[in-house]
């Protein structure tokens, strides 16, 4: 059972015939027991008269996936077999993180009937979002005290990433459209394939004659190509102690994963083929296989419920990891941190083994400069001097990767993902990819 907040005030209100007992010649200590077991027994009669909560029945109708900060249709089906109504409230127990305000809505479940009670969520974070149970309260008619149960009825939503990168996506597309059928006919030689036979317009490339076609044809015919497809794009995350770091308003692995989704829609819509790989000491999620409308949810189901480990990463067991996935020469973006020289040691011993077959780009995100106050106090001076040296150190990793034969790309999580985008292209556009 429960008392309510009116059970409090009328007995509160006992405070006015106990101070008038005395004046009627009746004990005050007296009046007040009897004004209290008065109390008591309207409270008592209040909850056996309350609708009955044992054998109400509970389903919940929540959707499999939604998308971080996307707004969620969720509802509670209550069935009450019983032959009394209920009136009263209901409280679900989802964690703060679902976004659920207080998460508690008024109930009127007449006898034999069903009654749907919505529940609309607010994610704030991906991952596997739970709630345990269902607090029920059954009110009196007197107001004064109830029925109250807690049931059992657990259920689940898996928060997507946001991919909030999708609007740059539409742009790196036409761009897309443009190099597959207009400027590829300009390239040639080694990362490109055969597409058409047209004719030989002055200006053209020499060594781009076919011959063969030439002679039948009886004019100059020549060969265009277009950038290559069916190719193998690998995107490693790391999932180590780096990751967790704040940059913006997430942490360095949201920025990552965002890069890897725009990156991943772009390049299936050219035709290669994705891979993923999330890792530190071990694999926390793997996609590989998967080409065509299945690949982004693949991806996006796969990233849901990864979280920064405070472990450093393997890059050893890294490499081992991108070679069982192909053995094609293929682009590998490494999603990491570029901090310090010494914490990225590791990474940078096993970099050269990698680009030696492989096009190898290590992506990173990185805050953004903070502008310059108008007047500097002490605290300011040190900030910047902080900020210089870790600016200093992180083009000391970047140099280290260039001279180990890879890209190094460092930038806000906003201007990440298009960046790597744009990095794929001018592969595409090269011959390289």
């Amino acid at each position: 059972m429960y008392l309510s907040g009116l059970f409090v005030l009328l007995v509160a209100a006992g405070v006015v015939p106990v101070v008038l007992a005395p004046a009627a010649g009746l004990d005050a200590a007296w009046a007040a027991l009897a004004w209290i077991g008065l109390c008591l027994v309207l409270a008592t009669v209040d909850v056996i008269a309350a609708g009955p909560l044992r054998t109400v029945e509970i389903e919940r109708r929540i959707p499999s996936r939604a998308r971080a900060g996307e707004p969620v249709e969720t509802s509670i089906l209550l069935r009450n077999p019983g032959a009394r109504g209920i009136r009263g409230l209901l409280r679900d127990g989802w964690q703060p993180t679902a976004g659920a305000g207080d998460a508690r809505a008024a109930v009127d479940l007449p006898a034999g009937e069903r009654r749907a009670v919505a529940m609309p969520l607010l994610p704030r974070r991906r991952g596997e979002l739970r709630s345990a149970f269902v607090a029920l309260r059954s009110r009196g008619p007197l107001g004064l005290a109830g029925r109250q149960r807690v049931i059992a009825a657990p259920g689940a939503l898996r928060v997507l990433p946001p991919f909030a990168s999708r609007r740059h996506l539409p742009s790196r597309l036409a761009r897309l459209r443009e190099l597959d059928g207009n400027t590829s006919v300009q390239v040639r030689g080694r990362g490109t394939e055969f597409d058409s036979l047209r004719e030989y317009v002055r200006g053209d490339d020499v060594r781009s004659i076919d011959w063969r076609a030439t002679a039948r044809a009886g004019t100059t015919m020549l060969r265009t190509w277009r950038p290559e497809r069916d190719r193998h794009v690998v995107i490693v995350i790391d999932t180590g102690r780096t990751s967790a770091s704040r940059v913006g308003d997430g942490v360095r692995l949201d920025a990552a994963m965002e890069s890897a989704l725009l990156l991943s829609a772009l390049a299936q819509r050219a035709g290669d083929h994705v891979h993923l790989l999330m890792f530190d000491r071990a694999r926390r999620a793997r996609v590989t296989g998967i080409d065509g409308p299945r690949l982004l949810p693949a991806l996006v189901d796969a990233m849901a419920p990864v979280d920064p480990t405070l472990i450093d990463t393997d890059w050893n067991a890294v490499l081992t990891e991108v070679r069982a996935l192909t053995s094609r020469p293929s682009l590998v973006v490494l999603l990491t941190a570029q901090d310090a020289p010494d914490a990225a040691r590791g990474f940078l011993g096993a970099l050269p083994s990698l680009t030696e077959r492989a096009t190898v780009l290590v992506g990173s995100a990185q805050d953004a400069p903070e502008p310059a106050p108008a007047e500097r106090t002490a605290e300011d001076v040190y900030r910047e001097a902080a900020i210089a040296h870790a600016t200093r150190d992180s083009e000391s990793v970047a140099a280290a990767i260039r001279r180990a034969g890879g890209a190094a790309l460092s930038a806000t999580p906003d201007v990440l993902p298009p960046a790597i985008a744009d990095h794929y292209l001018a592969l595409k556009a090269a011959g390289r990819l």
